[in-house]
């Protein structure tokens, strides 16, 4: 196939292997920048006085970019997992000697630009539940699921619905104004071509997320 294509094997493998040490240093100069910025804030917020809660928020959105980029590099910048993701994002705040998360989903590839955008989400719900909601107490667990839509004859376009549920946590409360936490993920979802609806059951916290699948397999159109 490489001959016909006019393709010779060695050249191949010489430009496969200059794209991998491409993509290796880019990541390396996106985890450089990363670091830098946590660091400018970090010494900007240090004086403030009761910037210490900001400056913590900064510092984890940034790891969670981070973790992202650390995804994005394993499946070399074209695609990743949606469980893969959602593991990932979850396993800092997780316990392997007691789970507390219970995912499950099918398997759904997505772009570079989708799966920021997902784990920068899934980290903010993360650090709200540690914080406020089901991990803030030893007995909480969070249910995360996907499902897409059947397939119809009409071939209309698939959507995915992916739900963060918490359970078994302190009561629930209506916040009185929305937080910035709040605002970014609304507008991640809304990046995404999606609706997110977030849900304040006295059983605990829902996050749902309503999307077409084609945002998230599809790279946006130049």
């Amino acid at each position: 196939m490489l001959a016909q294509a006019g393709i010779d094997a060695k050249e191949r493998e010489a430009s496969d292997k200059l794209q991998k040490l491409i993509l290796k240093e880019l990541h390396h100069r996106i985890k450089n920048t990363l670091a830098t910025v946590s660091a400018i804030a970090s010494q900007s917020l240090r004086n403030v006085p009761g910037a210490e809660h900001a400056q913590h928020a900064i510092e984890g959105r940034l790891l969670a970019l981070g973790r992202a980029h650390d995804l994005l590099l394993q499946a070399r910048w074209s695609s990743a997992d949606l469980g893969k993701i959602v593991r990932g994002a979850t396993e800092a705040f997780d316990n392997p000697d007691a789970p507390k998360f219970l995912i499950a989903g099918p398997d759904v590839r997505m772009t570079s630009g989708a799966v920021i955008a997902i784990a920068m989400t899934l980290n903010e719900l993360c650090t709200n539940t540690t914080k406020f909601g089901a991990l803030s107490v030893p007995t909480g667990r969070v249910e995360i699921a996907w499902t897409l839509d059947p397939k119809t004859p009409d071939q209309k376009p698939q959507r995915l619905h992916l739900t963060w549920s918490e359970r078994n946590g302190p009561a629930v409360q209506v916040p009185e104004k929305r937080s910035f936490g709040t605002r970014l993920i609304e507008t991640l979802g809304k990046q995404l071509k999606g609706d997110v609806h977030l849900t304040y059951e006295p059983a605990g916290f829902v996050y749902a997320l309503d999307v077409p699948l084609a945002s998230l397999t599809s790279s946006p159109a130049q």
